[in-house]
């Protein structure tokens, strides 16, 4: 057979899926665009170019060389943006480093990602005191401020940020390497055990910010991106990069808004005053959003909202389109790059009521292109796309992780026979559709049959006065499980349980869960917080430890 494979020219340039590719067009052609922090900083996309490469000097002063592993600890800033940039684009790691975690997970991340610096915003200074004793590759600390005096500390800083990128050179030569080098890492943390840790490569980064903003651009109308957007993460930094959002956003060249900490009344001025359009989150961010007194009067209207993290319970939804929010639901997980499918409606899809419409935005959504994206049984067979066979989504695609860092085992199990397992069971629409009905660890089976927590979650938020609520599984000597449901009143609001179990029968009655989804009376727990992940997810062990 003859030989296909392409010889290039001696000449021409071998062009690799570099992080700093994302740069050229919003540099070129975008310069004057806005990247502000908090409102009270401003930069252009030039000066946030310049201050990129003095970041990379500032660094190769500290020894940071190509495989080094640079720890971020900070808020949304604009500091972390250009961390974002400058360590990978160095050819070194960069860490984001979960602040939520307790004091024993960082210094467990920190030592196994290896970190030999550390970018530390000075909030943060006092944990990692506390932690330098335990740290073992910690060579350097660079400090971090608003304005505010770094707090007295034992620690020894080798420099405050903008001190140090001030005076750095902003000539410095990025230069080509393999596309296949480690670019950013982060954990996850699971239900048992030591947080993962998770990596990705340049051309994993690259090809998931051309994939996601090729999908949110190809929507001709609603929950799409577009050049004019202006743009506000509010799902952390340091979480799976805030969904590689801000990579597209400088990819197209959006003003960009970072709102530095996260509180309520700062991320409805920014809102209003910077005219944002698009952002994401978590659903207990958006509830804290739509509760605030300080935005009761504001016009939320022209404002797209990914919800992803946890499910976008209709209640929420409703909420939120009420309040004139285009939110819709994406799905993925810290290993899967992360977006792999999204809740964008359809022109048809569109025009139609909104309890319909409600229902479409809470959906997992369709595959986002280039992901294999499947629905199998326990033979990895494909389910039939009926709307109502159920098996778990394995997936394929360019930029899922490849494993866990120094986990083989862990590694190998994630990617059984060849296919990323996500262990989230779901159904398919005829249409593509896809819709998670839970966890394969949290289904409960009780009486012979599979009640999805999530959808009996759905049901308890319709009734009048509830703002939030979780349901696990409890052993049961009969039925070997019973679903027992955890419920947040709203403020000032009263709820009785017979309210919660007679809306719940309602359900029964017209067929859509079955009588063994119903808690029973003793089995519905009213408290004022149910418990919540460093990353904004139910915490479900802890209730089930709670129910033991």
């Amino acid at each position: 057979m003859p030989d296909n494979t392409i010889i290039p020219t001696p000449s021409a340039y071998a062009y690799p899926l570099l992080v700093k590719q994302l740069l050229l067009n919003s540099v070129s052609l975008h310069g004057d665009q806005q990247i502000t922090y908090r409102g009270e900083l401003r930069f252009t996309y030039r000066d946030f170019r310049d201050r990129i490469g003095k970041l990379a000097s500032a660094l190769a002063s500290l020894g940071v060389r190509h495989g080094t592993t640079v720890a971020v600890m900070d808020w949304d800033s604009h500091r972390y943006l250009e961390s974002y940039f400058a360590v990978p684009m160095m050819g070194a790691t960069m860490f984001t480093v979960n602040v939520r975690l307790s004091p024993q997970q960082i210094a467990y991340t920190l030592n196994d990602a290896e970190a030999e610096v550390v970018l530390v915003h000075a909030d943060f200074v006092p944990l990692l005191e506390q932690l330098k004793p335990e740290l073992k590759s910690v060579r350097r600390i660079v400090v971090m401020a608003d304005g505010q005096a770094v707090p007295a500390s034992t620690l020894s800083f080798d420099g405050e940020y903008e001190a140090l990128v001030g005076d750095a050179s902003a000539d410095f030569e990025f230069r080509d390497f393999d596309e296949n080098t480690k670019a950013a890492t982060f954990y996850t943390t699971g239900t048992t055990g030591d947080p993962k840790g998770v990596f990705y490569s340049h051309r994993q980064i690259v090809l998931h910010a051309l994939s996601t903003a090729m999908t949110l651009s190809a929507q001709p109308e609603g929950q799409r991106l577009h050049r004019d957007d202006v743009y506000m993460p509010i799902t952390p930094m340091f979480h799976v990069l805030a969904w590689g959002i801000p990579y597209i956003a400088v990819l197209l060249g959006l003003k960009t808004v970072l709102p530095g900490r996260y509180v309520p009344d700062m991320l409805l001025k920014l809102k209003r005053e910077e005219k944002v359009t698009f952002s994401h989150c978590v659903p207990t961010i958006l509830q804290m959003l739509l509760q605030a007194p300080s935005g009761a009067a504001q016009d939320l209207s022209g404002w797209k909202v990914i919800i992803g993290g946890s499910a976008l319970s209709p209640v929420l939804c409703r909420a939120a389109v009420e309040r004139g929010i285009d939110v819709f639901a994406g799905y993925g997980m810290s290993e899967t790059g992360p977006v792999v499918a999204l809740a964008q409606l359809s022109a048809a899809d569109a025009s139609a009521d909104l309890d319909e419409q409600v229902r479409l935005r809470c959906m997992t959504g369709r595959p986002v292109p280039m992901v294999d994206f499947r629905v199998v049984d326990a033979d990895m067979n494909d389910v039939p796309r009926d709307g109502k066979s159920q098996g778990e989504i394995v997936l394929r695609a360019p930029f899922l992780t490849q494993g866990y860092f120094k986990k083989p085992e862990a590694s190998e199990e994630l990617w059984a026979g060849g296919y990323l397992h996500t262990q989230d069971v779901a159904i398919v629409r005829p249409d593509g559709f896809v819709q998670i009905v839970d966890r394969i660890k949290d289904v409960i089976k009780t009486g012979g049959e599979w009640v999805s927590s999530i959808e009996v979650e759905s049901l308890i938020a319709e009734v009048p006065g509830v703002q939030e609520s979780a349901v696990v599984g409890v052993r049961d000597e009969k039925w070997g499980e019973r679903p027992k449901a955890f419920v947040v009143c709203k403020p000032g609001a009263s709820v009785e349980v017979e309210a919660i179990r007679s809306r719940l029968m309602q359900h029964v009655e017209s067929n859509r869960i079955s009588k063994y989804a119903v808690p029973e009376a003793s089995h519905v727990v009213f408290v004022d917080e149910i418990p919540k992940t460093s990353v904004g997810k139910i915490n479900k062990k802890v209730l089930r430890e709670r129910s033991a």
